[in-house]
């Protein structure tokens, strides 16, 4: 517990899981579909309004868990209600908290049936999510891992397009599958530790082959999550299918709790395995970047295209946390929440357009630019994000990431460069294609450009975009310490582990 500050005051943890649980039940007992919207907006936004006093008050100087709530649960077998933030976390549960309300107002016109219901699943998923951030007991972590499920199963099913049952069940099966396998793990540890609490399973003497065997669980269980190539297949199939809110939650979020898991579990808890098996993720990381870029640039489809780029992009983040160096490791955090900042909201705006087209083609949004002009100048700012065009929020990440590499291996650096050209490349693509379109356009005239409430969803995240890009130095702080003190304790490992070799 020494590597805990206990919060004495308001449970400010418990009301950012719960409070988004409780609009969902308070749901039940009413309907009309204005009510849930703006009841859903109304919880949303509290939410997020509660979660500003966890930058305000949280303490930079260390690397300790802050803000944390403990009470027994089941003390028969050691299982507790233990929440925390540290460095590592804090901007993940901020970015959940805050993307959710324009979630809601994404979904105002787009959803029109079963609008209370979905609004439900939006609530749980929040309260989910925002947990798996929190969470420092194992079996509460898995619990609400495994709640997510359900939610994001049924957002795709009932609210989703064409394919949308192929894609639930692909969905569903692809993450149970990791699921069990991470169940495994945590019982191993549990009958190695005879806890489940998170921090106490961190730097023990475990034997290689447990490492080895733990860390490949993990593995497995975040890298169909985050989707690392070659388990990305569920990922193009979700997003295309899913709502817009859906695509967003995914890109945004969902994507993040495969590599904050690499970070909170496999490099502290099979520190070994992880020097061990490094070198093979940063080079299925490097395949993941040129296979995603290369398969957007063949897209036609707006929706296909940013979700192959998300493989691309999080190949970048899992570079940055196996290359195992400060700067790699802040980039990737960085990059984590660039992502869920841009990608969300180029999902936001390919919705935009598709309740206009009732289509998500490239030849069928050629040239709206004429008709749309508040439009096209978000998507612009968007694009030039994603292939991280300097002084945009994405810019910072990558450049840390590649610079984190190239001071420890330049090849494998130079293999990553391909995938920024890459990338630039295909939203080029795709912004000449919506701006300006060909000489044979659709006829457009008939589009009306943004209204009031689309421009209040896009606005947050442009203002993020530059607010990252222009001044990353508050989001950097805020992560440092935890950063290098993991860091630290990973080197410091793997240095005993030598000298005891050496004896």
């Amino acid at each position: 517990m020494d590597n805990l500050i206990i919060n004495e005051g308001f449970p400010l943890l418990s009301f950012l899981i719960f409070f988004p649980l409780a609009g969902a039940v308070v749901m039940l007992f009413f309907s009309g579909d204005s009510f849930a919207r703006y009841w859903t907006l109304a919880v949303t936004s509290i939410t997020a309004l509660f979660s500003i006093p966890l930058v305000s008050g949280f303490d930079s100087s260390t690397a300790k868990f802050q803000f944390v709530e403990a009470h027994n649960w089941i003390p028969r077998f050691n299982i507790s209600y233990i929440l925390g933030v540290d460095g590592i976390s804090i901007l993940l549960v901020m970015l959940t908290t805050l993307i959710m309300p324009f979630c809601v107002l994404a979904s105002w016109r787009y959803i029109q049936k079963r609008v209370t219901p979905f609004m439900i699943c939006l609530l749980i998923m929040e309260t989910s999510m925002i947990g798996v951030f929190v969470a420092l007991d194992f079996v509460l972590f898995y619990i609400l891992w495994e709640f997510m499920l359900i939610p994001m199963y049924l957002l795709i099913a009932i609210w989703g397009g064409p394919r949308k049952i192929y894609a639930s069940i692909k969905f569903f099966l692809y993450t149970l599958v990791g699921s069990l396998l991470l169940l495994v793990a945590i019982i191993a540890l549990y009958l190695e530790n005879g806890t489940f609490f998170i921090p106490a399973m961190m730097w023990q003497n475990y034997t290689i082959t447990f490492q080895v065997l733990a860390f490949l669980a993990f593995f497995l269980a975040f890298a169909i999550k985050v989707p690392m190539f070659p388990f990305h297949t569920w990922l193009p199939a979700a997003h295309v299918e899913a709502p817009t809110a859906g695509s967003v939650i995914l890109a945004s979020i969902l994507l993040k709790m495969g590599t904050y898991g690499f970070l909170r579990f496999c490099l502290p808890i099979t520190p070994d395995a992880t020097f061990l098996l490094a070198p093979y993720i940063l080079w299925l990381s490097i395949a993941g970047i040129l296979y995603g870029g290369f398969t957007a640039l063949a897209q036609n489809d707006m929706k296909k295209l940013i979700a192959y780029s998300s493989v691309g992009h999080m190949g970048f983040v899992t570079l940055g946390i196996f290359i195992l160096n400060p700067q790699g490791l802040q980039g990737a955090i960085m990059q984590m929440i660039n992502h869920g900042v841009t990608t969300g909201a180029l999902f936001l705006c390919v919705g935009m357009i598709y309740e206009r087209t009732h289509s998500r083609e490239l030849a069928v949004a050629a040239g709206v630019g004429k008709y749309m002009p508040w439009y096209v100048t978000f998507l612009a700012f968007f694009s030039l994000s994603s292939f991280g065009f300097p002084g945009t929020n994405s810019f910072i990440g990558e450049f840390l990431v590649l610079a984190g590499t190239f001071r420890d291996n330049i090849p494998l650096a130079l293999a990553a460069i391909p995938g920024a050209v890459l990338a630039a490349a295909y939203m080029l693509r795709l912004l000449q294609r919506v701006v300006w379109g060909g000489t044979n356009n659709p006829d457009q005239s008939y589009l009306v450009d943004l209204n009031f409430r689309e421009i209040i969803t896009l606005a947050p995240f442009l203002l993020f975009v530059f607010w990252i890009g222009l001044k990353p130095q508050p989001f950097i702080d805020l992560m440092n310490i935890s950063v290098v003190s993991l860091l630290d304790q990973l080197h410091s490992w793997q240095q005993q582990g030598v000298a005891m070799t050496l004896r």
